[in-house]
């Protein structure tokens, strides 16, 4: 069998195994395959790994990398100095199915395909996408009055202080993790460019606006939950744990969230909970929320008869039933109009409306490249770089629109150095 190595950044039993089981079951259907997982603690690992890989002359076939590394993964190149990825599209080249597998890339739902899709090429086969929602503990917010969960920075701060005032309520009312895509989600709804050049995406970035009204609206918005008590910072960065663990005890009746969870929270919460829209500034015209999640990325280089199992591999993997059982499982939106379609045929939604708020949420959205959000150069970097001036701000009280300065201009040193290696001549 010609053995695809499929290299992927999830290390838990249900997206893993859920993995292994798809390989495990394209095997049979095309024994003359071996789709073989490798997991990864996380999705720089995997990147770093396959870099590695290829320089080494034993490189995976597929590679799971997420979305805001994108720039990253189009500059990418081995020892040689060419590419190490190859445009899923160039190399479908129109074909309708691939070894008797549809080709589903087509169906990928628009928010998925807007963002991914550069120069007019999907470069990478869409997977796991999420967006950011609101988890409303309805017991807490019921008790203190509120019978639909708030939509606006308005009505959270007017649900926080109704729940200051239950006798019995929690010592905060909101929390969400300090974490970069909150602010890049913030940007996207209030309609403003986190970087130039239309967010990268009609030339590539070199500049990054972290000083933005809008910028400075969130953040400022963020600092006077804080300041009056209603939103609880665990201490640590990135802390997805943290601030699920204290909504599930109720130490807290909102956590703003990533979708990806959505099957979890409504496993495990212990109280009437529902899903929302992540909420947006009172004050400008919503223009949308973007994506987060990963792609599966095709390395260059197979021979025709490896290219074609791992294309057939991909599509397979995504396909309407496949696509679906991945949302049911975890929350990730499905990811083609086929497995939309299908979840709700089979009266899904119905069962679960809470999984549907991700999709909706998205396809409320405009196609702009504020909506879609950026494609940096070290994104990861600058990411780090916002995170840490939040922290800041945040602990030690610091002003907002001096500290943010600050980390515009680390950012933008940041970008301009990658700009230096990998941009235009």
């Amino acid at each position: 069998a010609i053995t695809i190595g499929f290299w992927v950044a999830f290390s838990d039993e249900a997206r893993l195994g859920f993995s292994q089981d798809k390989a495990a079951a394209f095997n049979a259907a095309h024994p003359e395959y071996n789709i073989e997982v490798t997991s990864f603690a996380s999705y720089n690992d995997a990147f770093d790994a396959a870099v590695l890989a290829v320089d080494s002359g034993d490189p995976p076939g597929i590679v799971h990398f997420f979305e805001a590394a994108t720039r990253q993964a189009l500059d990418a190149v081995g020892a040689d100095g060419t590419p190490i990825f190859k445009s899923v599209t160039d190399a479908i080249a129109g074909r309708t199915e691939i070894l008797g597998e549809p080709v589903v890339l087509d169906q990928v739902v628009d928010a998925a395909r807007n963002y991914y899709t550069v120069d007019g090429s999907f470069y990478s086969m869409p997977w796991n996408t999420s967006t950011t929602v609101m988890f409303n503990n309805m017991d807490i917010l019921n008790a203190a009055g509120i019978t639909e969960p708030p939509a606006t920075w308005g009505e959270v701060e007017a649900a926080c202080e109704a729940i200051a005032a239950l006798a019995d309520g929690p010592d905060a009312c909101i929390t969400w993790p300090n974490h970069s895509w909150f602010v890049e989600q913030s940007m996207g709804q209030q309609g403003e460019l986190l970087a130039n050049n239309d967010n990268g995406r009609s030339d590539r970035a070199t500049e990054v606006f972290l000083t933005s009204d809008g910028m400075l609206n969130y953040i400022n918005w963020w600092k006077g939950l804080s300041d009056a008590g209603y939103y609880t910072y665990t201490g640590l960065q990135r802390d997805w744990d943290g601030t699920s663990n204290a909504f599930l005890a109720e130490e807290v009746a909102m956590l703003v969230y990533s979708s990806s969870d959505t099957t979890f929270f409504d496993t495990n919460a212990a109280f009437s909970m529902q899903a929302s829209y992540m909420p947006r500034n009172d004050d400008v015209d919503y223009v949308g929320n973007l994506i987060g999640g990963a792609t599966l990325w095709m390395l260059d280089g197979m021979d025709a008869a490896q290219e074609d199992g791992a294309l057939a591999f991909m599509n397979f993997f995504s396909n309407p039933e496949n696509a679906a059982e991945w949302h049911q499982i975890t929350g990730y939106v499905p990811i083609t109009k086929d497995a939309v379609d299908l979840l709700g045929t089979e009266g899904w939604y119905d069962e679960s409306p809470n999984s549907k708020v991700a999709s909706d949420q998205l396809a409320d959205a405009a196609n702009t490249p504020a909506s879609l959000g950026a494609l940096l150069g070290n994104f990861v970097g600058i990411r780090d770089v916002i995170t840490g001036a939040i922290e800041d701000i945040l602990v030690n009280d610091v002003d907002v629109a001096e500290r943010l300065e600050q980390a515009n201009e680390e950012a933008n040193r940041s970008l301009t150095e990658y700009e230096l290696l990998y941009g235009d001549e």
